[in-house]
């Protein structure tokens, strides 16, 4: 494979171009040969190093596991229950996310089921969202999401 700018190794990849350039200055990537013209140059050792990094990403790794996991992947020596380790950790991490999403789900089925959804201004929805009782007086009987799964959704929607 010979020489790509930056669009034809995004192409190549599946990476764009501006994740590529943010890839290089977190240090998954190392800087792009340049022309002499200033242009990046990428050849196949980094298309394919840019796919490992999109195919771990799909997979809901984190940039700095990504970063040991390419390590890793260039390292002929390693020992693979290192990586089998990391495997493992990331399910355990992926199955308490999907238990705190189920959470949040069953909350808002819950709080859909008891709102009328009708012309009358009362709605449980809002009210639990301001952690408020309803008009009566009477708590609303939902099962809350757990804390972590509410500072989870905060931090999904910051860094989304």
């Amino acid at each position: 494979m010979e020489d790509m700018n930056i669009g034809q190794a995004a192409e190549a990849s599946g990476v764009s171009a501006k994740m590529i350039r943010h890839y290089e200055q977190v240090g998954l990537l190392p800087a792009a040969r340049r022309t002499e013209s200033g242009y990046r140059q990428y050849g196949s050792n980094e298309v394919n190093t840019l796919r490992f990094i999109r195919q771990a990403r799909d997979l809901g790794f984190s940039i700095a596991e990504i970063g040991e996991l390419v390590g890793l992947w260039q390292n002929r020596r390693r020992p693979s229950r290192v990586v089998k380790a990391m495997a493992e950790a990331h399910i355990e991490a992926l199955d308490a996310k999907a238990r705190e999403l189920l959470a949040m789900k069953a909350t808002l089925e819950h709080l859909v089921h008891c709102c009328h959804g009708d012309e009358r201004p009362e709605c449980p929805i809002l009210d639990n969202l301001a952690g408020l009782d309803d008009a009566a007086g009477h708590a609303h009987h939902q099962a809350p999401a757990p804390t972590s799964a509410r500072a989870g959704l905060r931090k999904r929607t910051q860094f989304s």
